[in-house]
């Protein structure tokens, strides 16, 4: 049986390898080594430290709105590290993790945070499209991706992230049943963070999960805990795999909750308690990895603390070069819509630099 059948989302089962405790499910095992699972604990510190630096430059002013990724490494870090070089990421707005993931420096991500577009440039061979900020759109443009991919007989996969409000939107029920009905190599992933914005699940979709809705437009779905790295690294890994050889997409529900704000512009003070995210702290990815890598005498508090210090000095690096880059100039805001630029783009141009 295969582990979309075994967790098909009416069975109301979730996927879990790494319990809370950091102990594993009974029958489950690591997919894989106890090395790879520090470097990607390592790789989570990272993101993790790198997103409260994020956070403190938009409050000093030197970002602009931020929308922080705390609580949701695991997610991230785990489903992207199950792709193949040539494979593509679709984020949303709070991918800093897969950005990081596929080879994406800090400094061009911090770069587009600071208004400079030139931080949404991808390098060569690096398949990340740029940031996306309407809910939902960015899932019907990685099924763009993976459809053409799929006609060019390339075999590669397009991996999109987006959160659960998106569910709601129209534009993830078009990509959904273009996806559907032309099998297209796409692996759909759900943050479901808890919160679309301000709004809490319960009040945005009566779908009693995300997961079964994929049921509707002939795809495997899967609803894991999002927070377990072993999880969603198995169930992605598997989804790619699949969507590669010609299996079709696969919806992927990340069980996980979003401790900051929606974005910087965000007071989660204003629709939730303190009390309503007491319970959710043991369950951070943070915690589990910690007391499994612990247990295999690869984790204390001077390690930790060895680590963090090394990402803290990469991350000061990583300011100072972002904020060196100069200034873009006001010729690049319409310099790269088309290849010729046509007559009234360049009206608007000549009336901008005169105001200027």
């Amino acid at each position: 049986m295969s582990l979309f059948e075994e967790y098909h989302p009416l069975t109301g089962k979730m996927f879990q390898i790494l319990k809370a405790d950091g102990t594993l499910v009974s029958g489950q095992k690591p997919p894989i080594s106890d090395q790879e699972i520090f470097a990607l604990y390592k790789k989570m510190l990272f993101i993790r430290l790198a997103d409260q630096r994020a956070l403190m430059l938009q409050r000093q002013g030197r970002f602009g709105t931020y929308a922080p990724i705390w609580g949701q490494e695991a997610c991230q870090v785990g489903s992207a590290y199950a792709l193949q070089k040539g494979d593509w990421v679709v984020p949303a707005f709070r991918e800093i993790g897969a950005t990081l993931m596929m080879g994406i420096s800090l400094k061009s991500f911090y770069l587009y945070w600071m208004g400079n577009e030139m931080g949404s440039r991808a390098p060569e061979g690096m398949n990340v499209m740029p940031v996306s900020v309407p809910v939902g759109t960015q899932t019907l443009h990685a099924v763009g991706v993976a459809w053409a991919a799929k006609l060019r007989g390339e075999k590669v996969v397009a991996l999109v992230f987006f959160g659960d409000g998106a569910t709601s939107k129209g534009d993830f029920h078009e990509a959904m049943n273009f996806a559907g009905v032309f099998k297209t190599p796409t692996v759909f992933f759900c943050q479901n963070n808890q919160f679309a914005i301000s709004v809490p699940r319960s009040l945005q979709t009566a779908s009693k999960t995300i997961a079964q809705k994929a049921i509707a437009y002939g795809c495997d779905g899967i609803q894991v805990d999002g927070n377990d790295l072993f999880a969603v690294y198995l169930a992605t890994k598997e989804a790619v795999e699949k969507a590669r050889s010609g299996g079709g997409p696969t919806l992927i529900e990340g069980v996980t909750y979003r401790f900051g704000p929606h974005t910087t512009a965000d007071d989660p003070t204003k629709y939730r308690t303190e009390a309503e995210i007491e319970p959710w702290k043991p369950l951070d990815p943070f915690v589990r990895l910690r007391f499994y890598l612990g247990e295999k005498g690869m984790w204390d508090e001077e390690i930790e603390n060895r680590l963090t210090a090394e990402a803290q000095k990469e991350i000061d690096q990583a300011v100072k070069d972002a904020e060196a880059v100069p200034s873009p100039q006001v010729e690049e805001i319409f310099q790269y819509v088309f290849a010729e630029m046509p007559h009234p783009l360049k009206e608007q141009l000549e009336y901008l630099k005169s105001t200027l």
